[in-house]
């Protein structure tokens, strides 16, 4: 009797090599907090990938959205314009402070911020810009910069998808003012749980060491630069332990053999759906030039009814599919920190037809191959939607 398929799903944690080694080595030594060599060690490769900055590795991707938002001193009467279709991280981080957030739309090719809403939206309260590059698609950075020369604005860069991925104007997190990144397991490289803040302006430096030590100039201490740590500023307890660490010091040492495994799944799917989705309506990931960090792959799918009839078919097939954020400005919260000039229907018909298929390192061949045949499988309702 046939075994029935186990399920394939839509991501795994990468396990890198040396991993129980590194998390072996902390719990053996008499350092399993934060700031250790494994902190150290990991923040200087990701200064590698990134070509430099200010690394301070946090206990989130959303630890750093907050300590962007305070150290660019946000207050009640400023605003922030901020994508509405991104993760909730980036909207609660601009909230915390009492600033209002103005949501805009979107390019419905890419799924990024776009520019022309952005410039419209600026107004004498706008302190800040924050983008995200879905996907690690990068955002239209020229445009912005435009916009940002021209009203002295700060750009927070959410680079949570995009690690490692280069452009024109430099790599990714490293081109805004303050630049973040998630280790969340879903994400490219991760360390269970984790993020860092980038900076690229060093005047924040500084207060960004305090911030990140409850608040103290502890990090002054360690460096022999004081000879006792006090209370200086608004801080929390944004610093990942050791072992976090560990774990991401482990992936960053592989990043290149991570991004050739998940590029590998990309291009199949990119080229061995062409076909498929021309017949069906169906549009696929494009990035403009090519440029992306394989971090996912996206289907807009003809009508919002196609995506759950999608999400199911193959769920009853044993592979699990996703769609993505539901755009913030519909949501309670949304409606109660922001505002919007007009219905944002791009960011709402992109989030109804997007269906993301499985990617992750370490997806084998067969299991691509199934993905793969089994979306082909597959046709759209004829109705209207």
């Amino acid at each position: 009797m046939d075994q029935p398929a186990q399920t394939i799903p839509f991501s795994r944690p990468f396990l890198a090599p040396e991993s129980l080694e590194r998390l072996a080595a902390v719990l053996g030594s008499d350092h399993a907090h934060g700031d250790g060599p494994f902190t150290r060690a990991a923040s200087e490769r990701l200064r590698g990938i990134l070509g430099g900055g200010s690394v301070l590795l946090t206990t989130s991707g959303t630890h750093a959205l907050e300590m962007a938002s305070r150290l660019l001193d946000l207050e009640p009467g400023d605003e922030v314009v901020l994508p509405s279709f991104t993760f909730s991280s980036a909207a609660t981080a601009v909230a915390m402070t009492g600033a209002r957030i103005v949501f805009v739309d979107i390019d419905p090719a890419t799924g990024n911020i776009d520019p022309e809403q952005v410039a419209e939206a600026v107004t004498e309260r706008t302190r800040a810009i924050s983008v995200m590059h879905y996907g690690g698609t990068p955002v239209d950075l020229a445009a912005i910069a435009a916009i940002t020369a021209d009203h002295d604005l700060a750009v927070i860069e959410d680079n949570a998808h995009g690690l490692g991925v280069r452009t024109d104007l430099g790599v990714l997190g490293r081109i805004g003012d303050l630049g973040v990144q998630s280790f969340h397991d879903t994400k490219n490289v991760h360390a269970g749980e984790g993020g860092a803040l980038v900076i690229n302006d060093e005047r924040h430096l500084h207060r960004a060491e305090i911030m990140r030590e409850k608040g103290t100039n502890r990090s002054q201490f360690l460096r022999g630069a004081v000879d006792k740590y006090s209370w200086v500023d608004w801080g929390s307890s944004y610093l990942p332990s050791e072992l976090n660490a560990a774990v991401l010091d482990a992936q960053l040492a592989v990043f290149d053999d991570i991004q050739a495994s998940r590029h590998h799944v990309w291009d199949r799917y990119a080229t061995e759906l062409a076909e498929w989705a021309h017949a069906a309506g169906v549009t696929l990931m494009d990035p403009p030039r090519g440029i992306h960090a394989a971090h996912l792959f996206f289907l807009l799918l003809p009508a919002w009814r196609d995506q759950a009839d999608l999400i199911d078919f193959l769920r009853s097939r044993g592979i699990v599919a996703a769609f993505h954020y539901v755009p913030l400005d519909s949501s309670a919260a949304g409606r109660r920190y922001g505002r919007v000039l007009r219905p944002l229907v791009r960011s709402e018909d992109f989030s109804r037809r997007l269906v993301r298929l499985p990617l992750w390192s370490g997806m084998t061949d067969a299991q691509i191959d199934r993905v793969i045949e089994t979306v082909r499988e597959w046709r759209p309702t004829t109705e209207d939607a």
